[in-house]
């Protein structure tokens, strides 16, 4: 394992387990793994509907919206 893998499977494991679950399915994917069909539930599809709405709409985060929000998030 590289030394920046290692570094990033370090700093995952301080998240909480949920996460941790999405990025593995992720790693699982880029590295050619098959991974199941993930089932949306209602609510999730209706957020996706009013976010194509949004965006059809020309609705974006301004830039200050998206710097104030990764300043926010954690190291």
């Amino acid at each position: 394992m590289t030394k920046l893998l290692e570094r990033a499977v370090d700093s995952i494991r301080a998240l909480p387990a949920e996460v941790q679950d999405e990025l593995a399915l992720l790693l699982l994917q880029v590295a050619g793994e098959e991974q199941p069909i993930i089932r949306l539930t209602s609510e999730e599809r209706a957020d996706i509907a009013d976010a194509d709405a949004e965006i059809a709409r020309g609705e974006f985060a301004t830039d200050e919206q998206i710097r104030s929000l990764l300043a926010k998030r954690p190291l």
